[in-house]
C-alpha cells in the first residue's frame, strides 16, 4: 500500500470505477459526492431492470457511439460486454442476457451491484465521503468542497472528475461543475439532450384519449436508421425506447431545421399493396374507421394517430391509405427539457483531454465518463462507456504518478 492518495469526484459507474483501478493497485482513494448517497443515477437507471451492457461484437458494439475518437473505441476495446460480465461475476452478480442481447445481473436491479461494489472498495481502503460539493479550485489549485462542516481543501496526488452530464439533477448529474472549468479555460462543448423525449403538437382528441398509451409493432426511422421498438404518446409529445433510439438524429434535424420528422410504419409485417388490396375488397358502405378496424385490425391509438398525421381525405383512396400507413410522417417541434433527457451529448471537448483522459492545461486532473463530449443510445451503451472511460482515466493516473 502506497501513501499516496487519488480524489475521485462523483460516485456513479465511471467514478467508482476508476476507483476500483486505483484501489486495485494500491493506491489511498477518496471518493467525494455531492448528494447524501452514492450512485443516484445508476440505482435510478436500474429500477426496472439494470442494463449495463449489450453483446455483440467490439466493431458492432463501438458503431453505436457518437461524437468521439479514438480513445473512446480504445476504452471500450480493453473494457467491453465481455469483461463487465467477468467483473460482475468477480462482485457475486453473475450476468443474464436477455432475448435481444441486453445484458442485465441477474438479479436485474442496481442495488445488490452497488452495494457489493462499495464493500469492496471499502475493503480496499477507499474512503466514501458524502455531501462534499465540488467548488473548483482555490488560488493555490487545491480542490475545495462545500461540507455540512463548512469548506474543505483537498491535495491530492491526483484527480479523476466523473461529474456526469447535464440532466436529472435531482440526481446530482446538474452539470455545475461547468462553471470552474469554463473559468480555468478548459474546452467544453454545449450539452444537448440524448435519449429524450419530444415535443408535439397534439390535437385536444389525440392528448385527452391516448396520453400515456403504447404504440406497439410499429416501426419507426428518421435520419436513415430504423427501429421496431415501441414509443408512448405523452401529453407534450412522444417518448420511450423507439424514440430514444432515434433520438439523435431527431435531435440534429430539429436544431438545424426547427422541428424533425418522424415516420411511422404503423403495420410493419405488410406490403402496402397488401394494405391497398384488403382497404379496397372492404364494402364502400362501411365507415373508413370500420374498414381499417375490419379490413386491418388498424384501431386504438394506432387509427387515432394515422387520422392525426395523414390527409383525411386521401384515407379513403385505398393506395394513399396504404403509403400514409406504411409512412406516417409525425411533426416533432422540438426536445424534451434538457433535465429530463436520459443521458446529454456534450460535455468536456476531446480536444482538452491527452490520451490517457488527462486535462491538457492541468495536470494531475482526469476526466471520465458522461460529463466528457460523446453520445450513445440506451440500451447498455451509456454505462459500458463510464465504466470503460472510468478505468481509462484511473490507468491514466497510475501511469502519470509513475512517470511525473
Amino acid at each position: 500500500m502506497t501513501t499516496e492518495r487519488v480524489s475521485v469526484i462523483g460516485s456513479g459507474p465511471a467514478a467508482l470505477m476508476a476507483a476500483e483501478t486505483l484501489s486495485e493497485a494500491g493506491l489511498g482513494v477518496d471518493i467525494h459526492e455531492a448528494m447524501p448517497s452514492a450512485g443516484r443515477k445508476f440505482l435510478m437507471a436500474g429500477k426496472s431492470g439494470l442494463n449495463i451492457s449489450h453483446t455483440g461484437s467490439r466493431a458492432e458494439f463501438a458503431a453505436h457511439y457518437l461524437d468521439h475518437d479514438d480513445r473512446l473505441r480504445d476504452c471500450l476495446k480493453h473494457f467491453g460486454p465481455d469483461e463487465i460480465i467477468a467483473w460482475m461475476d468477480g462482485l457475486g452478480m453473475p450476468a443474464h442476457t436477455g432475448p435481444t442481447g441486453r445484458i442485465f445481473p441477474e438479479t436485474m436491479k442496481a442495488s445488490p451491484l452497488l452495494r457489493a461494489w462499495l464493500r469492496r472498495l471499502e475493503g480496499r481502503g477507499a474512503r466514501l465521503h458524502l455531501k462534499h460539493r465540488w467548488m473548483g479550485w482555490n488560488g493555490d489549485g487545491a480542490l475545495v468542497f462545500d461540507t455540512p462542516q463548512g469548506q474543505v481543501t483537498v491535495r491530492p496526488s491526483a484527480t479523476i472528475f466523473a461529474l456526469g452530464g447535464g440532466s436529472w439533477r435531482r440526481l446530482g448529474s446538474d452539470g455545475e461543475w461547468t462553471a470552474p472549468f469554463q473559468t480555468a479555460g478548459i474546452a467544453l462543448a454545449p450539452f444537448r439532450p440524448s435519449n429524450c423525449g419530444f415535443l408535439a403538437d397534439w390535437s385536444d382528441r389525440m392528448r385527452d384519449a391516448f396520453a400515456g398509451a403504447a404504440v406497439k409493432s410499429v416501426k419507426l426511422s428518421a435520419g436513415g436508421k430504423e427501429t421496431r421498438e415501441e414509443l408512448t404518446i405523452t401529453a407534450r409529445g412522444v417518448e420511450s425506447g423507439g424514440v430514444y433510439t432515434l433520438s439523435a438524429p431527431l435531435r440534429d434535424e430539429v436544431e438545424t431545421q426547427g422541428s424533425a420528422t418522424l415516420w411511422l410504419d404503423l403495420l410493419p409485417d405488410l406490403e402496402a399493396a397488401d394494405i391497398a388490396r384488403r382497404l379496397a375488397a372492404a364494402p364502400a358502405k362501411q365507415s373508413l374507421s370500420n374498414r381499417l378496424r375490419k379490413a386491418l385490425k388498424l384501431t386504438g391509438v394506432k387509427a387515432a394517430l394515422l387520422f392525426e398525421c395523414a390527409d383525411r381525405e386521401a384515407l379513403n383512396d385505398p393506395a394513399s391509405a396504404a403509403a400514409a400507413i406504411k409512412a406516417l410522417p409525425l411533426k416533432l417541434t422540438g426536445t424534451a427539457p434538457l433535465d429530463e433527457a436520459i443521458s446529454t451529448a456534450g460535455g468536456v471537448a476531446w480536444d482538452a483531454l491527452d490520451d490517457h483522459f488527462m486535462l491538457k492545461h492541468r495536470p494531475s486532473h482526469f476526466c471520465a465518463g458522461e460529463m466528457i463530449a460523446w453520445d450513445a443510445p440506451t440500451g447498455g451503451y451509456l454505462i459500458t462507456a463510464c465504466m470503460a472511460t472510468g478505468r481509462a482515466a484511473g490507468l491514466g493516473v497510475l501511469a502519470w504518478l509513475r512517470h511525473r
